[in-house]
C-alpha cells in the first residue's frame, strides 16, 4: 500500500508530466485520426492515384521506359526513388529532384506499372493530408520537431505509469467502472477520466512507445548509413562516381533473382543517402503480411547490374519498421483501423477531461487567494 508521501510524489509526477504533454498529445491524436484512414480520405478527396483493373498476368512495363517518361515530364530533374505501395504493385511512384541528394524541389510521377502510362502527379508538399502528416510527425520543424514530439511521448509514458500507480489505491474505494453520479460534476468527470484512462492504457502505451521510436527515425537511418551502408560500400570507396547509371530494369531484376520470393518496396538511385554514387539500392520486402513490413537492402552495381551486397537490416531498424505501421493501426485492414480510430477518440476524451479537472482544481485556489484564505486542494 502506498504511503501518503508516496502518493504525493506520484500525484506530482502525474500532474506535471500530463500537463506538459497534454496539448501536444491532443494535437497528435487529432492529426493522427485522419492519418489512420489516409487511403480512404485520399479517395474521397480525389488525390489518391487510381490504376485501372487489368488481368493479374498482364505484362509489366519496362522500368527504363518508365524513367524516360518521368524525365520527359520533368526535364532537368533526376531520379531519386521509384517505389510501390505494399498492397498495390500496379503503380510505380517515381520521385524526381534537381540532384540525387537534394532536400527540396521534389516532384513525383505516378506511372501504371502495366501500361507505362502516366496516371498523375501526386502533390508532395500541399493538401490536407500533407498538413496533417507534417503536424503529426515534426510540427513542420524537421528533426528538431520530431525530437521534441519524442520528448512529449516520453512524458506521456511517465504520466501513464504514474496514473496507473495512483489508480490502484483509488479503485479500492469504488467498484470498477463506477461513476459517482450523486457527487459533484468534478467527481463525475474524475471517475470518467480514470475509467477511460485505464481502459485505453494498453493502447495508449503502445501508441506512445511506437511514437517515441518513430521520433528517432531520422537519427537511426543516419546511423545505419554511416555504419552498415558504409561497410557495404567499402570496396567502392576510392572509385570515381558514375557519369550515367546503367539499366534500372536489369538492376531490379538482379535484386529479385538474388532474393526470390520478395517484392520491391523502393529503389534508391545512385547518389542518394540510401545507395551510393555507384549503386542502385533495391529495398525488398517479404511476400507475407508480417514480413512485408520488414525491408532487405540489396546493392546492385549501377554499371554492371551485378549484386555486390545484401544483408538484413540491423535490429534497431527492424524495430522501427514494425513500430511505424503499428502506430497507425496499419495491421489487420479496416477492422483494426476502426478500432484504432475509436480508441483515438476515447483518448481525446481522456486528455480533455484531464485538462478540465486541472482547471476546476485551480478555481477554489483563485477564490481562496482573493479572500485571503488558503483553500485546500485534493485529487
Amino acid at each position: 500500500m502506498l504511503s501518503s508521501r508516496a502518493i504525493r510524489h506520484w500525484t506530482w509526477t502525474h500532474k506535471w508530466s500530463s500537463l506538459v504533454c497534454t496539448v501536444f498529445m491532443l494535437l497528435l491524436c487529432i492529426t493522427g485520426l485522419p492519418l489512420i484512414f489516409h487511403h480512404e480520405i485520399g479517395h474521397l478527396l480525389g488525390t489518391e492515384i487510381e490504376a485501372a483493373e487489368m488481368p493479374a498476368d498482364s505484362p509489366r512495363a519496362d522500368l527504363d521506359a518508365i524513367m524516360r517518361l518521368a524525365g520527359e515530364r520533368y526535364p532537368g530533374l533526376q531520379g531519386m526513388f521509384a517505389s510501390q505501395e505494399e498492397d498495390d504493385d500496379r503503380v510505380w511512384y517515381v520521385t524526381m529532384a534537381p540532384t540525387p541528394d537534394a532536400t527540396a524541389g521534389f516532384k513525383q510521377v505516378a506511372v501504371d506499372a502495366r501500361t507505362g502510362r502516366a496516371l498523375g502527379d501526386p502533390p508532395l508538399d500541399s493538401g490536407f493530408m500533407y498538413i496533417m502528416r507534417s503536424l503529426h510527425i515534426d510540427l513542420f520543424a524537421g528533426l528538431p520537431g520530431m525530437l521534441f514530439l519524442g520528448l512529449m511521448g516520453v512524458l506521456l509514458l511517465v504520466s501513464l505509469v504514474s496514473g496507473t500507480v495512483l489508480y490502484a489505491p483509488f479503485m479500492r474505494k469504488l467498484r470498477f467502472g463506477e461513476i459517482r453520479r450523486a457527487r459533484s460534476p468534478r467527481a463525475k468527470w474524475l471517475d470518467l477520466h480514470n475509467l477511460l484512462g485505464i481502459v485505453t492504457l494498453v493502447w495508449f502505451t503502445v501508441v506512445g512507445a511506437t511514437g517515441v521510436i518513430n521520433a528517432w527515425a531520422d537519427l537511426l537511418v543516419k546511423y545505419y548509413q554511416h555504419t552498415e551502408v558504409a561497410a557495404m560500400l567499402a570496396p567502392y570507396k576510392d572509385k570515381p562516381p558514375l557519369a550515367t547509371p546503367g539499366s534500372l530494369q536489369r538492376a531490379v531484376a538482379a535484386a529479385l533473382a538474388h532474393e526470390p520470393g520478395m517484392k520491391v518496396a523502393f529503389v534508391a538511385f545512385p547518389g542518394t543517402g540510401f545507395s551510393s554514387p555507384h549503386h542502385y539500392g533495391v529495398y525488398l520486402r517479404g511476400g507475407e503480411h508480417v514480413t512485408a513490413k520488414l525491408l532487405k537492402p540489396v546493392l546492385v552495381d549501377a554499371a554492371t547490374s551485378q549484386v555486390t551486397d545484401a544483408r538484413a537490416l540491423p535490429w534497431y531498424l527492424a524495430v522501427l519498421l514494425v513500430s511505424q505501421p503499428l502506430h497507425f493501426g496499419d495491421y489487420g485492414g479496416v477492422p483494426m483501423q476502426i478500432l484504432w480510430a475509436l480508441l483515438d477518440i476515447v483518448t481525446i476524451v481522456v486528455l480533455v477531461t484531464g485538462l478540465y479537472l486541472w482547471v476546476k482544481r485551480r478555481q477554489p485556489q483563485a477564490k481562496g487567494s482573493a479572500t485571503g484564505a488558503a483553500a485546500p486542494v485534493r485529487s
